[in-house]
């Protein structure tokens, strides 16, 4: 399938790449054979990008930067890099200069809020006993206790890393919004959604993990962006 540009996915809080098994496997049906998922450590915003640049170098060619959630921001602070032709945003923070994840969820707390726990090592956990319910509550209860028990919890500062010079300024840019969302409100990612005049927008029926509730969906938008700059 030549043509097609390198699809780097990013993941974002409480969960790794695997996240996103569902939508790799619908790209993969679509004849994207390039794919990659990045596994960033979530200790701030400045290793997550540099983990993401580094997969990005990698590319044989130009890539499309699709990140969920926190990995919003870290598409939004490593896509400047000139590899990367556009990005594609699920559910996600699109962070402007000087802004920062926490920053932004204060403006609309999520209904999941009172369920983030940190520990004593500085790490912040999603309750397992309340993950189902706040993050994939479309999926099912085994799915959701598989999340929760793998889950990868950020250090809590990484909440408060602002984004440098953000891409989506300077690059093409998609954006799927969840209008169920428990852990980033919807008024928000409405909000970040419109400010960056994307190519396209869509609203899913889903939760935060609308990358594995909506595959096909958000595979759809993935190969549209990456028709699109192609």
């Amino acid at each position: 399938m030549s043509g097609k540009p390198t699809i780097v996915l990013v993941h974002g809080f409480w969960g790794g790449a695997a996240h996103w098994a569902k939508t790799i496997v619908e790209l993969s049906r679509k004849g994207y054979t390039d794919l990659r998922a990045v596994e960033v450590p979530l200790t701030s915003l400045a290793d997550d990008a540099a983990r993401t640049r580094k997969m990005i170098e990698q590319a044989p060619g130009p890539v499309l930067l699709v990140g969920h959630s926190y990995g919003g921001a870290v598409i939004t602070e490593a896509g400047t890099h000139d590899k990367v032709a556009g990005l594609v945003y699920i559910a996600a923070f699109a962070p402007d200069s000087g802004e920062s994840p926490g920053g932004i969820t204060q403006e609309h707390l999520p209904e999941a809020a009172p369920n983030l726990a940190p520990d004593s090592d500085g790490y912040l956990w999603l309750k397992a006993d309340k993950f189902h319910e706040s993050f994939c509550q479309d999926l099912s209860a085994e799915e959701g206790l598989v999340m929760a028990v793998t889950q990868k919890a950020p250090l809590a500062s990484t909440f408060g890393d602002a984004v440098s010079t953000p891409a989506w300024k300077s690059k093409p840019t998609w954006y799927q919004i969840s209008a169920h969302d428990r852990m980033i409100a919807p008024q928000n990612q409405q909000r970040m959604s419109a400010r960056m005049n994307p190519n396209k927008t869509i609203t899913l029926d889903a939760s935060h993990a609308s990358l594995a509730s909506k595959p096909a969906e958000v595979a759809a938008l993935i190969d549209e962006a990456a028709k699109a700059i192609g």
